[in-house]
């Protein structure tokens, strides 16, 4: 006997985007009181192409940034066509439509990048002016900072792609989420792991969110997913985000870790070819913070402090120019 009617996920529909909407299928489906046979009938998923699926060519911040990959879904959210949206929460700009909420976040996958190569094992091994796939500029700004030689090649689609791209030759490594690679069961292609301290991933990367209407945030469904020292620590990483104008015109790293209850946050933000490299790092006692929400809006505040004084630092240098 289900306990509420059934509930409409909306997704992407990329194998990744099926792959983490049917995770989050059977934990709703679950919580629900449902049986797993029938789960498309009790959570059904809804495919919706957006914008950013549907251009391949080009770099997102040239066709109007990260929100290509929400705004249809967020869209038939507001209009009612579906109850909930998955979404990779890397992939969800600072500021949400009126009326929309990031109502969960699931227990985060590992947050780092991974390199992959036919030939070598870590970014340092890649000989003079190898070409380096990634449509990110968080990537690039950071790969260049290091190995400024590098050639960047423009490597946009879904995951899939971008390793046919690398076994063509198009380019000598590229570099992809380990979340998305163990989701997908390919967990093993990697030669190496960047270091999520010196090379800080995108704020919200390994981490799912659940977006809802405001009015339908407290469901228990919906709680049922959530996973509360994921959302702090995504939430101190998407203040920085939201101090920094977070766009796909800047290139922004953060990472947060809890030790105990001790989280350190590191972020940085780099000029778009990786020049300059702006920093900063501090650490936060969670045991003295008190409710849930007091909580995260305090490592929301703790971020976007860092996010302040990097673009306090940084100011324009930090933009991409527009074209």
């Amino acid at each position: 006997m289900l306990k509420q009617p059934s509930v409409r996920i909306g997704t992407r529909a990329s194998k990744l985007a099926l792959t983490q909407s049917r995770m989050m299928q059977a934990r709703i489906v679950a919580a629900l009181g449902g049986a797993p046979e029938y789960a498309d009938r009790i959570a059904p998923l809804v495919e919706i192409t957006t914008s950013g699926d549907r251009i391949q060519d080009r770099r997102l911040l040239e066709v109007g940034g990260k929100a290509l990959f929400t705004k249809e879904i967020e869209e038939a959210l507001l209009d009612g066509r579906i109850d909930c949206a998955v979404h990779s929460l890397k992939d969800v700009p600072a500021e949400l439509p009126a009326g929309l909420i990031i109502a969960a976040v699931p227990e985060r996958e590992d947050p780092r990048d991974a390199f992959l190569s036919l030939h070598y094992d870590r970014l340092e091994d890649l000989p003079q002016g190898a070409r380096l796939g990634t449509a990110s500029l968080r990537r690039q700004a950071q790969c260049l900072s290091v190995r400024p030689d590098l050639e960047i090649v423009m490597t946009r689609g879904n995951v899939d792609t971008r390793i046919a791209k690398l076994e063509r030759g198009e380019a000598d490594a590229i570099l992809l989420a380990l979340s998305g690679l163990n989701r997908l069961g390919l967990g093993h292609l990697p030669r190496s792991l960047l270091d999520p301290v010196a090379s800080p991933p995108a704020p919200g990367q390994g981490a799912l969110a659940i977006e809802t209407r405001i009015e339908d945030a407290g469901a228990l469904w919906v709680q049922a997913l959530h996973h509360l020292p994921t959302a702090l620590a995504v939430a101190a990483e998407r203040g920085a985000l939201e101090a920094l104008e977070g766009s796909c015109r800047t290139a922004i790293g953060a990472h947060a870790r809890t030790l105990g209850s001790l989280m350190t946050l590191t972020v940085e933000a780099l000029t778009p070819m990786g020049e300059e490299r702006f920093r900063q790092e501090g650490t936060l006692d969670l045991a003295t913070l008190g409710t849930d929400a007091q909580r995260l809006k305090a490592v929301r505040d703790f971020g976007h402090g860092m996010g302040i004084l990097i673009q306090a630092a940084g100011g324009d240098r930090l933009l991409l120019p527009e074209h």
